[in-house]
């Protein structure tokens, strides 16, 4: 009986937290003519993927499913962290949705997702990826570096209902570096 009690306090054991990554893509090179989509990473921009790849996969991050604006940028961007988090590619998607600068579309995309789905990383772009981790983090955030990634939780069940979580974390390629 006590411990019917303390699950109906609590609520149950099973219950898992909606975990979300949002990673802005990496540096990106103006010294090419070509389209915003088509931008590639700069040194810099591979270096600082790198840099989180390894600190992400050093903590022991995992999430099911990776999804990534089709821009240049963000594709590399994610290529890179997928492989230092020795992510299985069949898991990986892009997303012309992801192309998104204003976080119309992102937030669309996120209340859209599978539920089945309990973690979940999305590559894309700022002002939309700033401005989400804002409005469903629990901690102010000026700006999102590139290369930046913000771990978001909700004590949701279903993506559709996602609105104020928790900012579990955030890993800025500045804070990384070895001073």
């Amino acid at each position: 009986r006590q411990l019917r009690l303390e699950n109906r306090a609590f609520g149950s054991l099973n219950h898992i937290m909606k975990n979300l990554f949002l990673m802005r893509h990496g540096k990106s090179s103006w010294e090419y003519n070509v389209a915003d989509r088509n931008r590639p990473l700069n040194e810099r921009g591979i270096g600082d993927a790198i840099l989180v790849g390894n600190h992400l996969h050093s903590l022991g991050i995992s999430v099911e499913k990776v999804y990534s604006s089709m821009a240049n940028r963000a594709l590399h961007t994610s290529i890179i962290v997928m492989e230092k988090l020795l992510f299985d590619l069949n898991n990986f998607q892009v997303n012309k949705d992801l192309y998104d600068f204003s976080g119309d579309q992102v937030e669309y995309f996120v209340k859209r997702l599978d539920n089945s789905l309990q973690s979940v990383m999305i590559f894309g772009h700022n002002h939309a990826l700033t401005e989400h981790a804002n409005r469903w983090g629990d901690t102010y955030i000026d700006n999102v570096p590139t290369a930046g990634c913000v771990q978001l939780q909700f004590d949701v069940t279903s993506w559709s209902a996602v609105q104020k979580g928790t900012t579990k974390r955030t890993i800025f390629p500045k804070h990384l570096k070895i001073k």
